[in-house]
């Protein structure tokens, strides 16, 4: 099974991993090529951060942010571009622009009408649990059975899409790694991934550069230490069966991803 590789391109202030780096549009587009030549198959582009303790940002400057970026990168590329926001006007500009994915961390539940505008935009849509919101969700999660929670939560609201008009086919699950979520809790969901595989929608695992790397090893303080741990995530969900896996780091996933399917080859 071929894992595609989904390269973050955040036009953001005050993500956690690169905040500020690709703000403006040029940087952004830039960024998004380079993830390409790299070797990724899908760009996220975002616009708001959902870091742990981020504040909201306004509609119109999100649609401000991520749609120029969206419509260039258009321009230059015929591949699959996702956006990353939890409102459906903001989804509605991207897919305007040129997106054909929307990523909604919110599992569409922000806004009244979030399922009802995924089924009229007839884009893919990643379906994310998260537990609170991002202000909130680090500061004290609890579950009784985190893995049994998270598949039942993202069986729901795949339902409720479906139910709403959006193709089945068109529905990713993402289990939601770092979002509301202890170390023990992001290990046992990658551990069980196969739990959220068996659902029989496509699954999508993002761990890169998140702070479960610093939980594992303390030296890891700033995002860009995370790359060894950020590779093994990615492998791990890979191996244990998701269909796409989101990072920063686009060539060095690709090589490692290509190394693993090499020495599964061989067995």
């Amino acid at each position: 099974m071929t894992v595609q590789v989904m390269g973050i391109v955040n036009v953001t202030p005050d993500s956690f991993s690169d905040g500020g780096r690709w703000a403006s549009t040029q940087a952004a587009v830039d960024q998004a090529m380079r993830l390409v030549e790299q070797g990724a198959e899908v760009l996220d582009i975002g616009g708001e951060s959902t870091r742990p303790g981020a504040e909201p940002v306004g509609e119109a400057e999100e649609i401000d942010r991520v749609a120029p970026v969206i419509a260039a990168v258009r321009a230059r590329w015929a591949g699959l571009i996702s956006v990353d926001t939890m409102k459906p006007a903001v989804a509605r500009a991207a897919v305007a622009a040129g997106a054909a994915m929307w990523n909604d961390v919110t599992a569409l539940t922000h806004a009244s009408d979030s399922l009802a505008v995924a089924a009229e935009l007839g884009c893919e849509v990643v379906l994310m649990h998260m537990r609170g919101e991002p202000r909130t969700m680090q500061a004290d999660p609890r579950y009784d059975e985190v893995v049994g929670e998270v598949v039942a939560y993202l069986r729901e609201r795949a339902e409720a899409a479906v139910a709403a008009g959006v193709a089945r086919e068109r529905i990713w699950l993402d289990p939601g790694i770092g979002f509301g979520k202890t170390l023990d809790h992001n290990m046992a969901l990658t551990a069980r991934l196969g739990a959220l595989v068996e659902l029989g929608f496509p699954v999508l695992y993002a761990a890169s550069r998140k702070r479960t790397v610093q939980a594992v090893d303390a030296t890891a303080v700033e995002a860009t230490d995370r790359l060894g741990g950020s590779l093994a995530l990615a492998l791990e969900g890979a191996r244990r069966g998701a269909r796409m896996v989101r990072v920063h780091d686009v060539r060095e996933t690709v090589q490692a991803l290509k190394l693993q399917a090499a020495v599964a080859a061989a067995e």
